[in-house]
């Protein structure tokens, strides 16, 4: 591990050796301690991870879990990384997309309370969110013509409107319209079968309507190992399936998988998009 330069010209990285940017904290820093006062240091952290890969220094961008409350207590209106990047670059809809070997699925809604689901879930939004699901798994995955199942919000994705009209007034146009701009696009589908194999094999991902509706499933199969992707950036983000883990700071206990899969995952993203 040595220091990094930043004042040196970008160089090619050499297997083995770590380069670390010092950023000093705020305070000093107590394992499994939250202290709102380094939450800048937070920012900081990820401006310069940022403005590195824009002007090309870096290829990409791996995140480790951050404590939004620390943020929110310090005054900072911060929802996540991604709500974060994606207001520093500009882009109006990114797509969180978590991957677990060949299982993808992505959220139309994130970190948003149960209750204000339904009303945030639009046709704007649904078109926005299919658009660049699709793009991106072109352009980010290599998929030629990517096949999207689309959950329903509710039971049985609605039953036919018995059990909400969601489904009936907003996704399903949504889905044809999609259809229409040349996305392979299925549903609305009820999310409980969705995830079955048989089902699956049928897809390249899955777009679920809210954040428990999708990642539950995604964290059974894969948890440890699987990786946050930001689609729609106009960079590489990767980053893990878990959260902060307090009570396992500083004990030697938190495991790395789900970092070492977002590191290796980041760096199979820039190779396809070097060919």
């Amino acid at each position: 591990m040595v220091a990094c330069d930043l004042a040196a010209p970008p160089h090619t990285h050499v297997p083995g050796r770590l380069e670390v940017v010092h950023t000093p904290l705020a305070v000093a820093s107590e394992a499994g301690r939250i202290d709102p006062r380094n939450a800048s240091y937070v920012l900081a952290l990820l401006d310069a991870a940022l403005a590195g890969t824009l002007s090309g220094r870096y290829d990409a961008i791996v995140t480790a879990p951050v404590q939004k409350s620390a943020m929110i207590d310090a005054g900072i209106p911060f929802t996540g990384h991604t709500e974060y990047l994606a207001a520093q670059t500009g882009v109006e809809r990114p797509v969180m997309l978590l991957v677990a070997g060949s299982l993808r699925v992505a959220l139309a809604t994130t970190h948003l309370p149960l209750r204000e689901v339904s009303a945030a879930i639009t046709h704007r939004l649904l078109h926005e969110v299919l658009d660049v699901l699709a793009i991106d798994l072109v352009r980010r995955f290599g998929i030629d013509r990517p096949r999207i199942a689309v959950c329903g919000l509710n039971p049985h994705a609605g039953e036919g409107g018995h059990l909400g009209r969601e489904e009936i007034d907003v996704i399903a146009p949504a889905i044809e319209a999609a259809r229409t701009r040349g996305i392979d696009a299925t549903g609305p589908l009820p999310a409980d079968t969705v995830f079955v194999p048989e089902q699956l094999a049928r897809f390249d991902a899955v777009l679920a309507m809210y954040h428990d509706q999708g990642l539950p499933v995604l964290k059974h199969a894969g948890f440890g190992h699987a990786v946050n992707v930001t689609l729609g950036l106009p960079v590489i983000r990767a980053s893990v399936d878990h959260g902060t883990a307090l009570d396992l700071a500083g004990t030697g206990r938190a495991a790395s998988g789900s970092l070492e899969a977002a590191v290796a995952l980041a760096l199979e993203l820039v190779e396809r998009q070097r060919r």
